[in-house]
């Protein structure tokens, strides 16, 4: 019998739709707590065997172009969007070739992946907390929206999730060079990651040094910070007040997963399973958790109440071939974790839980502009995990209401992201043109080469500026039934673009590159070409940038049923018993990779799930109540 044959007809107190980190959280909590609760994977369970990852594996090591999906199998039944989607049009700009369909000025550069563990597959790894201003961004500096909910309230779900993920860093550190608050004496489960020797030689050139602001007119110290990790390294033996720390998988048996040894493809994939997955959080749910994969939600499914009923889903059994059945299944309470455009597309599909208005609108990303040069002499890059440290003071200050901050992010993978190096730099100096229309180069062989290689790969550095966007109403997603997907779905049809706060925000950055690279002493070989689908100007000044991976937005919460989707719980105003969890419901992004915010977020609204299901399931007290000299059973709950 298929696994949804299996869950028909039964009533469950909770349906999870999407098993990826905030989903496979939520599940993980509830069914310790003894719910009963089924999980809708649209995807297949790509990973959850050893012969699953070495396929995955091998199917990395077999593409051409490394890219954040490369290690997946396509899917035709549930496809995922892929950052090779989107190409230069004939007369500019861009085409989408893919699954999203686009429609805006920009494009809208991030992926996903519909499998069983979500975006966490091909996660970079990176866990940073916001910052308490990160909250207040339109009270505090006249942008984008505030949250009903501050610092304080995600304080002891950020460290449950950095419990869960089992978070490498120095929190001490983070508390005194960014002034993130943290409880008394606390730590992180596991000493950081190292810095890589690109970090050394930048803190040595750079700590203790300035820059301007050209904006906002201000002076920046430097100084380089070691930033968190979700992926194994030591466990700390302070942790929780010196009971320390011990990653476990299933039957309390150690969790699978070596420590981090560098391997440098942490985006797409780590070899030797040291980064966090849900898949590690998945082997450790209860009984009560039934996880159903190749199961495409199509609608949620709405009384004439208000209250959700349960969920509509299409059950498939090949990827490549996109036959299904449907099928319906009742809960209590539905949790939609299927990442923001995911959840936006089924809510629109459902015409669900937008009194507001809101569904699908404030998209957001991380836009991410590079900057690259050679170093006067070796930095060794293409070692450890794509990042290990960052400048962590633009992220802050006044300066947020001229333009938009970022975190300066140090690259350990030199220009792998700009030019496609090494590969590239292999192919230039074998005389191989970088287009059809280039004539083939001069070639070099031998130890000729090894040497011009080693000298110029060896000195490469770059730099990402990730910005923080603001939550605008035009960025969103809607459908159109002209576009469908393999099963009839439709698809997210998206309108994109970034404000001038933002694009003010790339205009501060490309100055402050160019003074770090002269404190550096460094070649800049940053070029921006009107052939990248990104390519934009601003006054008068060239900028191309790409997506972070870090989809938000689509069903912002806020403290108004009127100007916003989901409360502070992430619970929708329009349907009581509907919840709508992940990065979709953050008002603000910050300039924190939002991972880690997403799961504190996720694990807090497993408290109120709780007490609905409680109040749900409080047994009914019969007393008698006298009526014209007679005694009548009546009900009423306590």
């Amino acid at each position: 019998m298929s696994p949804a044959r299996e869950v028909d007809g039964h009533r469950y107190d909770v349906i999870v739709v999407g098993a990826g980190p905030a989903g496979t959280l939520v599940a993980k909590r509830l069914g310790d707590q003894g719910w009963r609760v089924l999980v809708l994977e649209a995807g297949t369970r790509t990973l959850d065997t050893w012969p699953g990852h070495l396929d995955a594996m091998n199917t990395f090591y077999s593409s051409l172009i490394k890219v954040p999906n490369s290690p997946y199998r396509a899917n035709t039944a549930a496809p995922s969007p892929n950052v090779l989607d989107t190409v230069p049009g004939k007369d500019g700009g861009y085409r989408a070739v893919g699954y999203l369909v686009q429609n805006g000025a920009l494009p809208y550069g991030t992926d996903y992946v519909r499998a069983d563990g979500g975006t966490f597959l091909h996660w970079l790894g990176l866990t940073p907390r916001m910052l308490p201003e990160d909250f207040k961004v339109r009270t505090d500096y006249g942008y984008g929206r505030d949250w009903p909910l501050g610092y304080d309230d995600l304080q002891p779900y950020y460290c449950e999730a950095e419990r869960e993920i089992g978070v490498a860093g120095d929190a001490a550190e983070q508390a005194e060079a960014i002034g993130l608050p943290f409880p008394e004496g606390y730590v992180f489960p596991m000493h950081e990651i190292p810095s890589s020797y690109v970090d050394r030689v930048m803190a040595r050139e750079l700590n203790g040094k300035s820059v301007t602001d050209p904006v906002a007119g201000r002076q920046v110290p430097l100084r380089v910070v070691n930033t968190p990790h979700g992926r194994n390294s030591t466990p700390n033996p302070d942790y929780d007040h010196g009971r320390g720390y011990r990653p476990v998988g299933a039957a309390g048996l150690p969790n699978y997963g070596e420590r981090c040894v560098g391997n440098a493809s942490c985006t797409p994939i780590c070899p030797v399973q040291a980064k966090y997955n849900p898949l590690k959080t998945q082997a450790r749910w209860s009984p009560k958790v039934t996880l159903v994969d190749r199961a495409v939600v199509s609608r949620v499914l709405v009384g004439e109440n208000g209250r959700v009923t349960g969920v509509e889903y299409q059950a498939y059994d090949d990827p490549a071939a996109p036959v299904a059945t449907t099928h319906t299944v009742e809960a209590r309470i539905v949790v939609l974790a299927a990442h923001a455009i995911e959840n936006a597309r089924l809510l629109l599909a459902s015409e669900a839980a937008n009194s507001s208005d809101q569904v699908g609108r404030n998209l957001m990303d991380h836009p991410v502009m590079l900057t690259w040069g050679l170093m006067p002499g070796q930095v060794g890059p293409f070692r450890g995990p794509g990042s290990t440290s960052a400048f962590e003071n633009f992220r802050k200050g006044d300066s947020r209401k001229k333009h938009a901050p970022w975190r300066l992010v140090i690259a350990n993978w030199g220009w792998t992201w700009t030019a496609g190096s090494p590969g590239s730099d292999v192919a230039a100096k074998l005389g191989i043109p970088a287009s059809a229309t280039d004539p083939r180069g001069d070639a070099v062989y031998g130890q000729r080469l090894r040497e011009e290689l080693g000298h110029d790969i060896g000195r490469q550095i770059a730099f990402q500026f990730e910005l923080e966007q603001d939550a605008e109403s035009r960025n969103q997603v809607t459908l159109d039934p002209k576009y469908r997907d393999g099963l009839g779905n439709c698809r997210p049809v998206l309108t994109y673009d970034l404000s001038d706060h933002v694009k003010e925000g790339m205009r501060a950055a490309t100055d402050v590159s160019h003074q770090i690279f002269g404190l550096l002493g460094a070649d800049e070989r940053t070029a921006y070409s009107p052939d990248t689908p990104s390519y934009f100007r601003y006054r008068d000044e060239p900028f191309t940038f790409f997506g972070a991976g870090h989809g938000a937005g689509t069903h912002v919460m806020g403290d108004n049923a009127r100007t916003s989707v989901v409360d502070q719980w992430q619970r929708s105003w329009d349907h009581a018993n509907l919840y709508l969890v992940g990065c979709g419901s953050m008002p603000s992004m910050g300039t924190a990779n939002p991972s880690l915010t997403m799961a504190a977020l996720a694990l807090r609204s497993v408290d109120q799930i709780h007490r609905d299901l409680m109040d749900l399931h409080r047994p009914l007290v019969v007393r008698p109540v006298p009526l014209g000299g007679d005694t009548h059973p009546t009900e009423v709950r306590p």
